[in-house]
């Protein structure tokens, strides 16, 4: 790739970090002023209730923005779908042209490899009200099955506001949640962390704590999550995919836009239809995925790493 290409794509992924990052950093501003005031026993009982909700959605699949999910047969149809998406179909998709606009980065030489029982470990870090994170695991399952099982898919919607009570920003996409799910691989390991739920936390003017780093989670995730892989001011961003301490993605590789206003269903079943905005995005990020794990496990299994994916790791970007 020539200097002038990887200048121009290193800019455009400054500049959508960058983007996401600002919108955060303002609604956290709204939220330290929407705190101001609050009435203590008024924020215990609000608490009790929002954790007492969620709660209830996870154990039912339902969502916190009371719109309808697929349950039943429906929901296993549509996890079937997503996890069996036809390598002709992603080979045709390929690199999703201009639908995905962020791609696997090298990792700077020297770090020690992440694994876990001695199989190569992706780390994933993301929160339930993040859209970012919600546009991500659409193509985060599509790539992962080609080489595992999921069990226990639990879908939800991206938060509808934020955590001081504003509008969020693509609020209410669909996704999936990792939490309560597992997956197998004889090939890899999926290690997945959602630090919050998609309800907001009144005392902190945040989202409700869910899941807990461990130390070494924490230390890889801010030893990376850090310039030159994401732009000054920027560190922390979500979704943090961490391929091996070898390749990282950080913020979402196509625009949660996309999938707003769709269903579950709908989007599921647009994932076959190649020229479709969903499948360019969604399988197209899921090529670049599969590319980079390929690259962990030796092009293991041949099923998953077929010669259009082992193509896409040139278009990697590197750290300045």
């Amino acid at each position: 790739m020539g200097k002038a290409s990887r200048t121009k794509q290193e800019s455009g992924r400054r500049e959508r970090i960058a983007a996401q990052r600002q919108a955060e950093r303002r609604q956290e501003r709204r939220n330290r002023l929407l705190i101001a005031g609050s009435a203590i026993a008024v924020v215990i009982i609000v608490v009790i209730v929002f954790v007492v909700v969620k709660a209830n959605n996870h154990n039912s699949g339902t969502t916190s923005s009371g719109a309808s999910a697929p349950t039943g047969t429906a929901l296993s149809s549509v996890v079937s779908q997503i996890t069996s998406v036809p390598t002709s179909t992603t080979d045709s998709v390929g690199s999703g042209g201009s639908q995905v606009t962020g791609k696997p980065m090298n990792v700077k030489a020297g770090q020690t490899p992440l694994t876990e029982n001695g199989k190569p470990e992706l780390l994933y870090v993301g929160a339930e009200y993040c859209p970012y994170c919600a546009a991500e695991r659409w193509a985060m399952i599509v790539a992962l099955s080609r080489f595992g099982t999921f069990s226990g898919l639990t879908t939800m919607h991206s938060a509808a506001k934020d955590g001081g009570g504003n509008a969020e920003v693509y609020p209410n996409t669909p996704t999936w949640t990792f939490y309560g799910s597992s997956y197998t691989s004889s090939d890899l390991a999926f290690t997945p962390v959602e630090v919050n739920t998609n309800i907001g936390d009144p005392s902190t003017g945040g989202y409700t704590t869910l899941q807990t780093m461990t130390s070494a989670q924490q230390s890889t995730f801010t030893k990376l999550n850090a310039p030159p892989y994401v732009p000054s001011g920027d560190s922390g961003s979500f979704p943090f995919l961490d391929f091996g301490n070898k390749y990282l993605i950080i913020g979402a590789s196509y625009s949660p836009q996309i999938l707003a206003g769709l269903s579950w269903s709908t989007i599921a079943a647009d994932l076959t239809k190649t020229s479709s905005p969903v499948a360019q995005a969604i399988d197209g990020t899921a090529n670049y995925i599969t590319a980079a794990l390929c690259k962990l496990t030796n092009n293991q299994p041949a099923t998953a790493c077929t010669s259009t994916v082992q193509g896409l790791d040139s278009g990697f970007s590197s750290p300045s």
